[in-house]
């Protein structure tokens, strides 16, 4: 567990949290803190007053700092604009921070990653036969998971990581992937059509999983589950919430679901990290879990949820603080691209978490938050970078990272080549956001969206898990005039 002491009042701090599994969890977060340069760890539970004991030891040690060389304020940036100055790795750099608006505050509706007017944009399109969108739903509705055919197959546990000693029986999540892709491409099919058999199609495999499913069961890849999974799951709740068809009672029984078997496993894994350091596990698995709980917050109404994830991009621990997963923005020559944390790992988690901080960016949009926009536009500068060295094929800059495992510091001294060039249905997003909603330039990213026209969704890449990460079908879907 991790404390982070920055120079604040005990009021300022919180708990207790539900960790799942009817375990409470008995710890305090900083909800306004933003110096992550003293931290104190503790493995096991304890109550509140012992880490606040704790965090006046640091607090009495280091008081006058402020006052000698002022490197240690730290300020709360709000939405009207005030600043906070922060050094999360690179350079001290002055960032305008999005705040959360209190509980109480409803969630907009439909808030996933589509609204009633997206599709009456997309459906006006299609009937006209116009391009994009026509080549976008001529895509989707050749997919073989987007038919009244379909079957759903639910499972009462999803493992992934299974054959372990913390779930004896094998891997099974390809049924979750492959149903709720089902559930999302006949969701839009009946948006643009009208047709409501896909309408009843979809809320058959969503509330088949929602009466079946009851744990995410396996080792730490479990967490990879609850996350991926579960914020797709969700995005097909909230697209399907309007359906009339969907009675109340399934739709409570849904985001119930939802809660206890997918947000408990994101909530544990982001505080908790499996008992590891902070930086043990890459960005990926941060951003899918915290894609997850912004998602879940969304459908199930709770302000509480969506602000956790909002709050965690910009102050957590772990490396899906977007100061962590895009490490270093370049300047000079080289400005205009940005490196994510898993530039040099390789390039399928690289373009994964492009995908993930785009599904992210666009759940928040709809909400009335712009992380597009964070540190300067610094995701579009890491998607510049992403599709120049994965696209394009063209050299790109690359600053030495230094990857901490909890053991040792391994340093990556050059971007990965493995696995360059991967495929993946996420570019539209990004570039209708920048370029046709904010007028900016993405050549790069442009290229990324001509080298996947039509791009589809899940069955339309590998059958494995990789070609399942995404919803999908940004050319019929995020396509903008």
């Amino acid at each position: 567990m991790i404390i982070s002491a920055c120079f604040l009042s005990t009021k300022d701090f919180y708990g207790p949290c539900h960790l799942g599994g009817g375990e409470i969890l008995k710890h305090l977060i900083c909800n306004k803190c933003q110096d992550f340069s003293l931290v104190e760890w503790q493995t096991g539970c304890q109550p509140p007053e012992y880490y606040i004991k704790s965090i006046m030891k640091y607090l009495n040690f280091y008081f006058i700092l402020p006052v000698l060389s002022g490197l240690l304020l730290v300020s709360c940036g709000k939405k009207n604009g005030i600043s906070a100055v922060v050094d999360p790795p690179g350079p001290v750099k002055t960032i305008k921070y999005i705040d959360t608006l209190p509980i109480s505050t409803p969630m907009k509706h439909p808030g996933g990653l589509h609204t009633a007017e997206d599709f009456t944009r997309i459906k006006a399109k299609v009937n006209e036969g116009a391009e994009p969108w026509i080549s976008g739903w001529n895509k989707l509705i050749a997919n073989s998971h987007a038919r009244l055919t379909y079957a759903a197959n639910p499972t009462v546990k999803i493992i992934r990581g299974g054959n372990t000693i913390w779930e004896p029986e094998p891997d099974n999540y390809s049924r979750a992937f492959n149903d709720v892709a089902a559930a999302y491409q006949c969701a839009i099919r009946w948006k643009v059509s009208g047709d409501m058999a896909y309408a009843q199609k979809s809320i058959q495999i969503l509330n088949a999983w929602a009466s079946t499913c009851v744990s995410i069961n396996g080792d730490g890849n479990a967490s990879l589950a609850a996350g991926i999974y579960g914020y797709q799951f969700a995005v097909t709740g909230e697209l399907m919430r309007d359906y009339s068809g969907w009675a109340a009672t399934d739709f409570k029984a849904y985001q119930d679901w939802m809660l206890k078997v997918f947000y408990s496993v994101n909530h544990d894994f982001l505080v908790r990290h499996h008992d590891t350091c902070p930086g043990h596990y890459w960005a990926n698995w941060d951003l899918c879990n915290l894609a997850s709980t912004m998602a879940i917050g969304i459908l199930t109404d709770k302000r509480a949820i969506y602000n956790e994830a909002v709050n965690y991009l910009q102050r957590g621990i772990g490396n899906g603080n977007l100061l962590k997963a895009i490490n270093h923005v370049f300047t000079g020559a080289d400005a205009g691209f940005a490196q994510l944390q898993e530039s040099g790992r390789d390039q399928g988690h690289a373009t994964l978490v492009i995908s993930l901080i785009g599904v992210i960016s666009e759940l928040a949009w709809q909400q009335g938050d712009d992380f597009y926009s964070f540190n300067d536009n610094q995701f579009l500068k890491a998607c510049e970078h992403t599709a120049k060295y994965n696209v394009a094929k063209l050299d790109v800059p690359f600053r030495p990272y230094q990857y901490d495992n909890c053991r040792t510091m391994e340093t990556l001294d050059k971007i990965s080549p493995t696995a360059r060039g991967e495929i993946r249905p996420m570019w539209a997003l990004p570039y209708n956001h920048y370029v046709k909603r904010k007028g900016l330039v993405a050549p790069y990213t442009l290229m990324g969206v001509n080298s996947t026209f039509p791009d589809g969704g899940g069955g339309d890449y590998s059958p494995n898990s990789g070609g399942y990460d995404q919803l999908g079908f940004g050319t019929l879907l995020y396509s903008l005039p």
